[in-house]
Parts: structure tokens; C-alpha cells; sequence
């Protein structure tokens, strides 16, 4: 054999070695990141609420730095908002927030120690503290602070160390305190409602559908304040703008909510707002929402009679109806409808003036 194939032979070889060597490497190199990852997991603390424990949650209490802090709690069946003021929880929304405390946990350790905390917003007075409690048994207690290219950086309650947290959705944690009370005033079909009126310093509006038509009538307030008789016919009423105000109380929400100390007028409501009152067929129901005076903006503040006393905002869509005078309820007369009458009547004075012209 020639010296050159030797060479050659032995230059395989060593190729051969050598992939060999790094074939090796990289499997420990593997094992070793696969079995570190392996330990460094599961030394990181469980944090979740289990499933079976989450309808075992009876208090939730949620410290935000930039917000109001807030509590609920389990009374029978129902949530209620119990801090900053006691009202009837959303449903939804504690739906929501006990469902996403079993998606939580806790993926990688960025420091084992406390002293990182204010770099992650993870002090006290920044980050947002929430406590999940089974009876008097804490189920969960976690801070959450930043959150960036790295994950949400968290920290558990009695652990030093800042971790990187999987399954936090910041919005269900930092609502505001508005956010998290029922907003749901009213709820009913508009096709079966059957009357309608509106009460305010105008007047009494008076409205009742007869098969799929509505007719009404409109009784004006005197100087002295006192409902006089309504005229006997509306020929300007549109019943779409009936229909216009129905649906604007059929699903009834809350923008926002008043206080004992708010300066309401709801105790005047026909004269400082205005009182709607719906009948729905076959003794369905019959409701009544007292509209007071303006809350900011053009919103106004509201209640529900026979409910519980809660003092609403009212968004103006809503509000408007209640302190509308007539014209709201009548037909809008058309731009182009105007334009052509302004235009025929040009026409026959030209025509009329032409006429003139001509018998001179």
C-alpha cells in the first residue's frame, strides 16, 4: 500500500475518533442541562390552588399598589365585595379570578435571595399581593411585580427569592374596585313589554303597545309643577324612538356607582331627572329606575326601586331618555325633505312672478 493511502486511512480514522469524542460530549452535555433543569424544577415551590381546592376558596384579598385594595368573600353561594365597600359581587369576574388561581406557577428561579425585589417591583409597596383562603387556611399567598422579556416575576410569601411565574393574567388581579361589583341593573326582552313611561320636569310620557305598534301620549307639566291632562293625540310621535328607549333600559348596566354621600336628587327624581317606569306582559314584571341628578360628565346617578339601595351611574345613552323632553320622542324631520320644499316654493314664486311679468 502507498505511503499517501495510509495517510489517508488514518486521517479517516482519527475523523471517525473525533466524531465519536464529540457525539459523546454533546449526550452527557444533554443529560447533564436535562437533569440540572430537572432538579432546578423541582426545587422551585408549588404555588396553584388544585382544582378540586378551587370551589373550596372562600376570601380573596387583592393588594394593589395603584389601586384600592379589595376583598371578596363566599357568603352562601354568592360573592360579595366586602372591602372598600360591601356590595354584590360580579359573577364573572370571581368566576374568572378563581379559575386562572389553578393555571398558577412558578417556571424559573431568577435570584434566591431578597435583595432583587425592588428591581422587580416586588416590595411591599409596589407589587400586588394576593391571598387565596380555604376557610381560615391561606391556599395561596403570592406577590406579582414586573413583568418583561423574561416572563411576570413573582414571589411567595415567606420565601426569599424572586421567581418567574407561568399562567398570571394581570387584568383579572388589578381591576378597579367598580370592576369588581355587579354593574347588571335591568334584563328583559323589549318584545315583551307591553307600556312604558317617563316622568320629568316636562311632563308624563306615556307609551302602550297594541300587536307590534306603539301609540302614546304626552301630558305637560304646569308652572305650578302639577301633571295636566295629556292631548289627545300625538300625530309626531315615532315609535322607533319608543323602541330607542326600550333598548336602552332592556340590559341595563351600571357605568359606575354613587355613595350616601353623593349628591343624588334621586329623592326628587321626576323633577331633578326623571322616572321610567316598564311593564312587561303576562305579569312578567314591572320595573322602575329613579334618575337623579348628574353624576359627572353627562352621566346621572340611578336606582333601582324595590332593590337594594345601590346607588348607580347612569351612562347618557341611558340617562337622556329619562330627562328627554318631547321632541325626543317625535319624528325627525329630513334635511333633503326640507331642501325640497324650500325649492318647490322658490319654483312657484318664480312661476307666480313670471305670470305677473307677462300680463304687464
Amino acid at each position: 500500500m502507498k505511503t499517501e493511502h495510509r495517510i489517508y486511512i488514518a486521517l479517516a480514522v482519527l475523523a471517525l475518533l473525533g466524531l465519536g469524542v464529540y457525539i459523546t460530549q454533546k449526550k452527557k452535555t444533554e443529560q447533564l442541562s436535562a437533569h440540572s433543569a430537572t432538579a432546578a424544577t423541582a426545587d422551585l415551590p408549588s404555588v396553584g390552588v388544585p382544582k378540586d381546592d378551587v370551589e373550596k376558596i372562600t376570601k380573596i384579598s387583592i393588594k394593589n399598589a395603584d389601586k384600592s385594595d379589595v376583598t371578596l368573600e363566599k357568603k352562601g353561594d354568592a360573592w360579595e365585595v366586602t372591602q372598600p365597600v360591601n356590595a354584590k359581587a360580579n359573577a364573572a369576574n370571581v368566576r374568572s379570578l378563581l379559575d386562572n388561581l389553578k393555571e398558577l406557577k412558578l417556571k424559573e428561579v431568577i435570584d434566591r435571595t431578597a435583595g432583587t425585589y425592588g428591581q422587580y417591583e416586588l416590595n411591599d409597596d409596589k407589587a400586588v399581593h394576593v391571598v387565596a383562603y380555604k376557610g381560615d387556611e391561606k391556599a395561596l399567598d403570592m406577590y406579582f411585580g414586573k413583568s418583561g422579556s423574561r416572563g411576570q416575576m413573582a414571589r411567595v410569601a415567606g420565601k426569599d427569592g424572586v421567581y418567574v411565574a407561568a399562567g398570571y393574567s394581570s387584568y383579572l388581579y388589578t381591576r378597579e374596585p367598580k370592576n369588581w361589583r355587579e354593574t347588571s341593573i335591568l334584563k328583559f326582552e323589549d318584545d315583551n313589554v307591553i307600556q312604558a313611561s317617563v316622568e320629568n320636569k316636562n311632563g308624563l310620557f306615556s307609551f302602550s303597545k297594541n300587536g307590534d305598534k306603539w301609540s302614546g301620549t304626552f301630558a305637560p307639566r304646569d308652572k305650578g309643577g302639577k301633571i295636566g291632562a295629556p292631548a289627545p293625540k300625538w300625530e309626531k310621535l315615532d315609535e322607533n324612538k319608543v323602541k330607542d328607549l326600550l333598548r336602552g333600559y332592556q340590559s341595563l348596566n351600571a357605568e359606575d356607582f354613587g355613595d350616601a354621600k353623593s349628591d343624588t336628587g334621586l329623592d326628587n327624581a321626576a323633577t331633578e331627572g326623571g322616572i321610567v317606569k316598564i311593564k312587561l306582559k303576562d305579569d312578567a314584571g314591572d320595573f322602575t329606575i329613579k334618575v337623579g341628578k348628574v353624576a359627572k360628565g353627562s352621566s346621572r346617578y340611578a336606582v333601582k326601586e324595590g332593590g337594594d339601595g345601590t346607588i348607580y351611574v347612569l351612562s347618557s345613552w341611558s340617562a337622556d331618555w329619562a330627562v328627554a323632553d318631547q321632541k325626543k320622542f317625535e319624528k325627525t324631520e329630513k334635511k333633503d325633505d326640507k331642501k325640497g320644499d324650500d325649492a318647490h316654493e322658490a319654483h312657484d314664486d318664480e312661476a307666480s312672478h313670471m305670470d305677473l311679468g307677462g300680463g304687464e
